[in-house]
């Protein structure tokens, strides 16, 4: 007999407004039922296919089946391996050919039933399948419900640096389900926390004072967890509703990301040392003393920052990154493929505060250097 699914707790919408390609975020606790639901009458008489990773699908999988079996909703299963490695050609090829061979066609649906690896790998597959299908998003950690799931960035990692292989594909739905969250890892819950404290630090000065009050209560995953993750989505969905393809503000969403990407590049993308939200932790500590150090911001912001990082149990220095960051050259030359670099120069997101970061285009790399040198100088206990 099938175990009745939760009842599901109240349900936050919160819309992505693209002309033509416009679609909702539901958020809220034990969704998946509703979830099968809604994808019953978006696409009436379509197949599934549920593409989920070896960790995910034994946790979860099961229950969203059995909801689209309920909502008489055929449905295949696609595992891949963990972790992100994952992001890559051969799974990327092998993705597809699964698809195929279950004949998937442009009328049916692809659900991306996992972490932020996923739902990239996933939505990049459902762009170019059949010359593209619909996907729908189920995200599973924190990371990916407040990020990686909102906006239609999908792509897969290159040796050259990571994400530069992939399309803009939006979602036909995103389902943020954060019962789904309980059962996380505390670290994988903190790093995904980086994301949500890095809306305040863009331009959201009172979100960022709540998340210093709220942040624990945001882990034990009350009421404040999918407030957390509301006020972040709201956010996201506004950036790319005025700019969906990253030709001007959306930019901003990479605070911190340029040394996060290229810390994940020369620590070879192990998550045994680092994972993506841990690197942002440290990138969001980074930007604001970089930006310190350029005199735009105050010492007082870019302490008052690491310190509410610490407080979470997240990275804040390069010292932290277990084996090493590498040298000041390294990490700069890392920086090289980001997808932010026009023309070969560099480009940051900075602060002149929290909640007042801004793009800055044509940084000079000495700047950059000479900055890590002295980060990399610094003892992390010390600071």
């Amino acid at each position: 007999m099938t175990t009745p699914a939760p009842t599901p707790g109240a349900r936050i919408t919160v819309p992505v407004a693209l002309e033509g390609r416009a679609y909702d975020i539901h958020i809220g606790r034990h969704q998946l039922c509703e979830a099968a639901a809604l994808i019953a009458a978006m696409a009436p008489g379509a197949k599934v296919a549920v593409v989920t990773d070896g960790r995910v699908g034994p946790l979860h999988a099961p229950a969203l089946e059995a909801c689209l079996q309920q909502e008489g909703i055929g449905f295949t299963r696609i595992t891949v391996p963990p972790g992100e490695a994952t992001k890559s050609y051969a799974q990327f090829t092998a993705l597809c050919d699964a698809l195929l061979a279950a004949k998937i066609e442009r009328d049916d649906l692809v659900i991306a039933l996992g972490g932020g690896v996923v739902g990239d790998l996933t939505g990049f597959a459902a762009a170019v399948l059949r010359r593209g299908v619909r996907f729908v998003q189920i995200p599973t950690t924190l990371l990916a419900q407040v990020d990686s799931s909102v906006g239609g960035k999908t792509g897969i990692n290159s040796s050259h640096g990571k994400n530069l292989i992939g399309a803009f594909h939006q979602p036909a739905l995103v389902i943020a389900d954060t019962a789904l969250l309980d059962t996380l890892s505390e670290r994988e819950f903190k790093a995904g926390y980086a994301e949500v404290v890095k809306y305040g630090l863009i331009d959201d000065p009172a979100f960022f004072d709540w998340c210093e009050v709220n942040w624990s209560r945001i882990i034990e995953g009350g009421p404040e967890r999918d407030h957390a993750v509301a006020v972040s989505c709201r956010a996201k969905a506004a950036i790319v509703a005025r700019d969906e393809r990253e030709e001007g503000d959306r930019a901003l969403l990479n605070l911190g990301h340029t040394f996060a990407h290229a810390l994940e590049r020369l620590t070879n993308y192990d998550s045994t040392r680092l994972v993506h939200g841990e690197a942002v932790a440290i990138g969001l500590a980074l930007a604001f003393r970089f930006s310190q150090r350029l005199g735009l911001c105050s010492g007082q912001d870019a302490i008052r920052v690491a310190r509410h990082l610490d407080a979470v149990g997240l990275p804040s220095t390069l010292q932290q990154v277990p084996g090493g960051a590498g040298t000041a050259q390294e990490i700069v030359a890392a920086m090289g493929q980001d997808k932010k670099v026009r023309r070969g120069v560099l480009t940051f997101i900075l602060a002149r505060g929290i909640g007042q970061s801004f793009i800055a285009h044509g940084v000079a790399a000495e700047e950059v250097t000479a900055f890590i040198e002295a980060e990399l100088a610094v003892n992390g206990q010390a600071r």
